[in-house]
């Protein structure tokens, strides 16, 4: 009865229209009601909950990716892409997933990913002869990459989530073959439809400006130097490589490409700060949510009804894979994983799944849900940058979905695709 309380109040409260992160703290309130748990133990929840340093990562890397988001970084990436792949037919598709690969490792996030790229590629695809809503689903689907890529926010956000007890290090490097080899299944559908549809050929670039073109987008692929190789040298930790990494963006973006104003710095410092205070707050909320939820034990019965419902890692697996892609079709990213990782941790690691590991499944799953309808906010941009309604976008999406499915289904059951990087550099 626990349970229905604090979980039925939450979903009650969605239903009506309560924001997310409102929802999880006036639902911790009516569960600490009904236990009689006295307000003063949620609001010390809702403090602790914010109060870590870990958490420090996420307004930097949000604002060093907005800068380069806006300092002309994406059009850089596009073009220095273009210089590898933009030859071939089809080619324009994949710039723009090697471009959203470049870019989500500066940004680590997968709706500035599709706003930069896609408002850069997708008219520049149309007019080169490709259909407007097939450059809008692969915009889309490439730019969940930035959801495994480091700096990704969603590691920080899993590790808060698991209490702290896996390493953002270890899981920004978890990310990076998982988020390659969505990036590579992707381009290979892209490569199949061109054949299919027989998209145009590109032009090679000359090597004179090729090589004007790298050096110009060399400034910017710094940052993933810096913020990699700043962690696993041991300079500084995945906290602090944030820090660095605003300075040496603002660096690159006033003094070196010098595209952006000097006098909208403030404006984009007032939206770094309103999408950093919306992920605090919903933070707070949902350490106050998760206390309640251990209380109850609500994690421990959990666990007790997938093991009741079998004993076979693949098949529990399996059930959480769906029931995830479920949710991620109604729920934005961040809440879920602060509200899930709770309760299905404890069930993954009684089987032996590496908590490294149950972190990128869920990434991906949840991934998937951003570009899925009726909830999907990287669909929604998407279809914005384009002007194209959001259900000629999710039919174009349709052999983009098969993709990202297979490459889920790899992730899941191959753990190594995403343990062998961290093990070997021993993080």
């Amino acid at each position: 009865m626990d349970a229905l309380v604090l979980l039925g109040s939450f979903i009650v409260l969605m239903m009506v229209g309560v924001p997310v992160a409102y929802a999880l703290g006036m639902a911790s309130l009516i569960g600490a009601f009904w236990i009689d748990l006295p307000l003063d133990g949620v609001m010390i929840q809702i403090a602790a909950g914010v109060n870590k340093f870990s958490l420090l990562a996420i307004p930097f890397f949000v604002l060093a990716g907005a800068i380069m988001a806006e300092g002309g970084m994406a059009r850089r990436l596009v073009n220095f892409a273009n210089v590898f792949v933009g030859f071939l037919r089809g080619g324009l598709s994949l710039v723009n997933i090697l471009a959203s690969t470049f870019f989500g490792a500066i940004s680590g996030s997968s709706v500035a990913d599709t706003a930069s790229i896609g408002s850069v590629l997708i008219p520049e695809m149309e007019k080169k002869g490709y259909p407007r809503d097939f450059a809008t689903a692969v915009t889309v689907s490439g730019s969940i990459q930035a959801t495994l890529i480091p700096p990704s926010h969603n590691a920080v956000i899993y590790s808060l989530a698991a209490g702290g007890s896996v390493s953002v290090a270890g899981l920004f490097l978890a990310g990076v073959l998982p988020g390659l080899l969505l990036g590579v299944t992707i381009a290979a559908m892209c490569l199949w439809i061109a054949r299919k549809r027989q998209f145009p050929v590109g032009e090679r670039v000359p090597i004179r400006q090729a090589l004007r073109i790298c050096v110009d987008a060399l400034w910017g692929l710094m940052t993933m130097v810096i913020i990699l190789g700043g962690i696993l040298s041991g300079i500084f930790t995945a906290t602090e490589s944030a820090s660095i990494a605003v300075l040496w963006a603002f660096f690159v973006t006033m003094f070196i490409y010098r595209d952006y104003r000097w006098s909208d710095l403030p404006k984009l410092m007032h939206r770094t700060v309103k999408t950093v205070t919306i992920v605090m707050m919903l933070i707070g909320f949902a350490a106050s949510f998760g206390y309640l939820m251990t209380l109850m034990q609500i994690p421990a019965k959990a666990t007790a009804f997938f093991v009741g419902v079998s004993d076979s890692k693949v098949v529990i697996l399996l059930m959480i894979n769906v029931m995830l892609l479920m949710l991620g079709t109604l729920m934005d990213m961040a809440p879920l994983i602060l509200i899930c990782t709770p309760i299905l941790l404890p069930v993954v690691t009684s089987l032996g799944v590496d908590p490294v590991h149950f972190g990128m499944i869920m990434i991906i799953n949840l991934g998937i849900g951003l570009v899925t309808p009726p909830v999907g906010s990287v669909l929604f941009v998407g279809s914005a940058v384009s002007k194209l309604p959001i259900g000629v976008v999710t039919k174009a999406m349709s052999p983009f979905f098969i993709a990202l499915l297979i490459v889920l289904a790899f992730v899941t059951y191959v753990p190594a695709i995403s343990l062998w990087l961290p093990r070997l550099m021993g993080v």
